[in-house]
């Protein structure tokens, strides 16, 4: 990127780096975004965001491998992936498991509503706001 002098504003290595830290907080963000959203439309618009982002982002890394600015980390030995892959798992397992525990026996555990579910007293017609 030049300046209006003709001289180079910032290196392309160094701008290129900020673009990429910034589309991996983009992720970050759209990521909480989306996990904190109880509307489902919502939810698919910061999904699809992260989506998009997640592949912008390797689109940048792989253009900056290739000029040779972003130096790509050794490679994980397959069994460490593995065990990796198999810990996330079994910890996905139990984390459902868990679920289903609490919420099968919910009957137990659960009090009618003593009050009436509130209905919205405003309805938009603007459909950029849910």
């Amino acid at each position: 990127m030049y300046a209006q002098n003709g001289a180079q504003f910032m290196a392309d290595e160094d701008l290129l780096t900020m673009i990429l830290d910034d589309l991996k907080r983009t992720v970050r963000e759209y990521t909480t975004a989306a996990t904190e959203s109880n509307c489902q439309t919502v939810r698919r618009v910061f999904n699809d965001l992260t989506m998009d982002t997640l592949r912008i982002q390797g689109d940048l890394y792989n253009q900056m491998s290739q000029m040779g600015f972003y130096q790509a980390p050794d490679k994980a030995l397959r069994q460490a992936v593995d065990k990796q892959i198999q810990s996330a798992q079994q910890t996905q397992h139990k984390c459902q498991q868990f679920v289903q525990q609490k919420t099968g026996g919910a009957g137990s555990y659960t009090q009618a509503a003593n009050v009436p579910v509130h209905q919205p007293n405003v309805h938009s017609q603007n459909p950029y706001y849910m």
